[in-house]
């Protein structure tokens, strides 16, 4: 979850370093510095708080060597060991000062090593795990003349010492023109360009100066040079990265004139979906997915589906075994990763366990899937970052192409997750037969019309704009969503981006819910007066006043007219106790006019397709509310983008 980078070649390296982590601020915020190599001197800035501190601090210092160096790196902490202080800023130099060290990760064995240390008397200077590495590369190098080939075999001993999760990048004050980097269950990715290299923890951090880019594998060592990327494994044998081209430019990870980049990557939705739809139907009409390991036998043989995610991609899972079940008939659950291996879920050759991960790092997903792995079940991720592990240790892959997500808060990475995981749904009842083509084509064509839809529905987002500054200034101590059906988990995504964003409690339930315990939470506008069975009304039969902000999503009558039925018996519940409703309805549903206190309405679609559309005006809402109270809409309090650890 850190932001990782590191630059060697003929441009001034500070300013190029800086560049990479303002593109990576968003994985890590609670700190930030740099090393640079400059006449033999190895020269740090590092400051608590955000990146822009440290550009304070770096324009009123003196030392004109910091910017004439052509080797550096960079770091940007999200806190794991130690709190989020000077001292503990990346990166940590090695008590004679010859190493510097920037981390991402957590090294489980920490606590052994800084006690070996400590015993040869080593003085700490930070509370960092990371800052053992440093020192532990110092010991390696002792005695031992500078050079870039001796601090690659020195991280590959020390590497050989360390349990966890861990980027690292190292530079030597003796070894100018060189940066070493290590990976174990941690992004890595090397920048290749004409006289110059580069690594970081995402493409995006170079991605202006070259799109050429390097996959490492797992446990690998690169050293990199002006003119050479060596890559061996942790025990010194030579190994090769793949080389890929980064299709999107330096433009796609800018604002584009947005004020916040999730307002830009909500706009970004229509064209999201589309890339990830575009190409997926083969010419005999199967669907096709990006890398595949299975055979059809495989997934004929599968006998039941788990989809297994975090947060928000735990909701678009919620949303897909509607789907799977309805097209395949076979049994799907859905589980959070954090619990998925600790409650021994019964797997075996007949599984076929989904695991959905934005950045293909997220650890908890990760764990999941190597216990599936273990025990025989096969794997297929959907994921937006090609090359990333999640997608190197399945057994297939469907990519999103939804491009860089910045915001901390996914928005178009839920949308491409949907598509996703209707593609996968739909191929499994292709290959069992339960589908013929031609229905497939049938729904794609369905799905190919969402991106029109969900730009119709961009169209119309003023008056949500509008209730989201109203709501901002609302004093009820909480927010309630109501869904049914694929309503449900976008209920449940609703309350999550309104808690992450906005910092108010918000809760998601199931419509049917309401009366087995969430409606005592609806207060009318003068606070218990509904408890003594008062009015919700005047006698104009408006509501008075604000009370309870109650989110509905509504079902189309057309495809679920029951479901319908029953939540807009729902919203006349918690209406009559004085909640102010809020109703996403589809266009042409009258119904719900006499009960809604506001309407936002939406393009009428298919029933299991509806969240596309419906979602969409309740990330425009948080976002809304989110700014008017002042808050960092891309950087929530306490959040990072990438969850690396678990």
């Amino acid at each position: 979850m850190c932001g990782i980078a590191g630059y060697v070649g003929g441009q001034q390296a500070l300013g190029v370093v800086l560049d990479g982590l303002r593109r990576l601020e968003y994985r890590g915020y609670d700190s930030a510095g740099v090393a640079v190599l400059a006449n033999s001197r190895l020269l740090l800035a590092k400051k608590a708080g955000k990146l822009s501190n440290l550009e304070k601090m770096l324009a009123e210092a003196a030392e004109a060597d910091l910017r004439a160096g052509t080797t550096g790196i960079g770091h940007t902490r999200w806190a794991t060991h130690g709190g989020p202080t000077d001292r503990n800023a990346h990166p940590h130099l090695s008590a004679d000062g010859r190493i510097a060290v920037i981390h991402n990760g957590i090294i489980e064995n920490f606590a052994k090593l800084r006690a070996e240390l400590q015993a040869e008397g080593i003085e700490f200077a930070s509370d960092t795990d990371t800052e053992c590495v440093a020192h532990l590369l110092a010991a390696e190098l002792a005695g031992i003349a500078g050079s870039p080939q001796a601090l690659a075999d020195a991280m590959r001993r020390v590497c050989g010492r360390l349990e966890g999760a861990f980027t690292l990048l190292a530079v030597d004050a003796q070894a100018p023109g060189a940066v070493v980097g290590a990976r174990r269950n941690s992004p890595l990715v090397v920048g290749r360009g004409n006289g110059e290299n580069f690594l970081a923890s995402d493409v995006s951090a170079f991605i202006e100066h070259t799109r050429e880019a390097v996959e490492l594998g797992q446990d690998q060592i690169v050293l990199i040079t002006a003119d050479a990327i060596e890559i061996t494994d942790f025990f010194g044998n030579p190994a090769e990265g793949r080389d890929y081209h980064v299709d999107w430019d330096a433009r796609a990870a800018e604002k584009d004139g947005h004020a916040w980049f999730m307002l830009k990557e909500i706009a970004e939705q229509p064209q999201a979906v589309a890339d990830t739809l575009r190409g997926r139907i083969g010419e005999t009409g199967e669907i096709m997915l990006d890398e595949v390991r299975l055979t059809d036998q495989d997934l004929r043989d599968v006998d039941k589906v788990f989809i297994v995610s975090c947060g928000t991609s735990y909701h678009a899972g919620l949303v897909a075994k509607y789907a799977i079940e309805h097209w395949t008939r076979i049994p799907c659950e859905v589980e959070l990763a954090s619990e998925f291996r600790y409650r021994d879920p019964v797997l075996d050759r007949s599984t076929l366990v989904v695991v959905i991960s934005q950045s293909g790092e997220t650890m908890d997903t990760l764990m999941a899937l190597r216990h599936a792995k273990e025990q025989k079940a096969r794997v297929l991720a959907i994921c937006n970052t090609n090359g990333s592990t999640i997608p190197r240790e399945s057994d297939a892959v469907l990519y999103t192409h939804g491009g860089p997500e910045i915001a901390v808060a996914s928005t178009k990475a839920f949308l491409t997750q949907l598509a996703a995981c209707f593609l996968v749904g739909l191929h499994l009842a292709q290959v069992r037969g339960v589908k013929y083509a031609d229905e497939v084509a049938a729904v794609v064509a369905q799905l190919q019309e969402m991106p029109a839809k969900i730009e119709k529905v961009l169209a119309g987002m003023d008056p949500v704009r509008e209730l989201g500054r109203e709501l901002a200034d609302n004093k009820a101590s909480t927010v309630l969503f109501i869904g049914r059906h694929v309503g449900y988990p976008v209920a449940l995504e609703g309350a999550l981006k309104l808690k992450e964003l906005a910092y108010m409690h918000a809760e998601g339930f199931a419509a049917g819910e309401l009366k087995h315990g969430p409606i005592a939470l609806i207060a009318g506008p003068a606070g218990d007066r509904q408890q003594s069975g008062g009015p919700a009304d005047d006698e104009s039969g408006n509501p008075v006043g604000h009370g309870t902000p109650v989110i509905c999503i509504v079902p189309s009558p057309a495809g679920r007219g029951l479901l319908h039925d029953k939540i807009v018996s729902n919203i006349q519940e918690v209406r009559a106790r004085g909640a102010h409703t809020i109703v996403i309805a589809e266009e042409g549903d009258d119904a719900v006019i006499p009960y809604a206190d506001v309407l936002v309405r939406v393009p009428r679609t298919p029933t299991l397709l509806a969240p596309f559309v419906t979602t969409v005006p309740l990330q425009v809402l948080a976002a809304a509310i989110a700014d008017a109270r002042g808050h960092d809409v891309d950087q929530p309090r306490n959040l990072a983008k990438s969850v690396t650890v678990e």
